[in-house]
């Protein structure tokens, strides 16, 4: 594919470092707000403390930052797998981020009410592109070993590769808990820039489907369907390493 940007790294930690690093150098040169959609996985954590670390070094400010997610279990905040949970711990607390700056996924609702909620939430707050989807500044993802991003699993139905809404309900997965939320791939492809971060074992047959010109896995119909991504992967992902 040549609309991507790839870059690999020795380990997730120096992965999760440049992430946080890049991401914040973006912020004080954007405009009045800055709209972000965090995912969760098991890089999230070491990002979030980077993030954390190198803002708490430099004194960024993040009051013109809002804060939104990609995906959710529908679990409680508090729970162990509630992907809002590791960023307020490791991020929002600790930087003392607004309460009127975090817009999270409630994931002990009702998976539809919960949607709905989201979906009126982001409409007041991001612009919105030509089909009425907002635009969002950047989505983080990851990507499981089946090749998922966000809670958009390969054997979804028609509903949700066809959803226009900005949020859906994920009523079956493959990885447990089955009930999620999701931004839409729709919703991700109106992105101005969507990352993708990469690490851990398991993953290397995924990634290199995802990065063909045929993929057909949920990362490969996100890569196809915009004209720029940028991917962060371990160096023990890479497809064709240099002799």
């Amino acid at each position: 594919m040549t609309n991507l940007d790839v870059t690999y790294f020795s380990s997730g930690l120096e992965l999760a470092q440049t992430a946080a690093r890049d991401w914040l150098s973006l912020l004080p040169g954007s405009p009045s707000a800055h709209l972000v959609a965090f995912s969760g996985g098991r890089i999230a954590g070491a990002f979030f403390e980077a993030i954390t670390e190198h803002a708490v070094l430099s004194g960024t400010s993040f009051e013109h930052v809002h804060f939104f997610w990609a995906d959710e279990r529908c679990v409680p905040p508090e729970h162990p797998e509630s992907n809002f949970r590791i960023a307020n711990q490791e991020l929002l607390g600790p930087l003392g981020i607004s309460q009127d700056k975090i817009h999270r996924l409630r994931g002990e609702c009702e998976p539809d009410l919960a949607v709905a909620e989201a979906n009126a939430e982001i409409g007041l707050i991001a612009p919105t592109n030509s089909a009425g989807l907002p635009v969002l500044d950047l989505v983080f993802l990851g990507m499981g070993e089946d090749g998922h991003i966000a809670a958009l699993f390969p054997t979804a139905p028609a509903s949700v590769l066809e959803c226009e809404l900005p949020y859906l309900a994920v009523r079956s997965s493959s990885k447990p808990p089955p009930m999620r939320m999701s931004l839409s791939y729709a919703a991700i492809a109106a992105a101005r820039q969507v990352w993708v971060m990469i690490a851990g074992p398991g993953k290397q047959e995924a990634f290199r489907q995802s990065l063909s010109p045929d993929g057909r896995t949920p990362l490969a119909r996100v890569l196809l369907s915009r004209s720029r991504t940028r991917i962060f992967a371990e160096m023990a992902l890479n497809p064709d390493p240099a002799p």
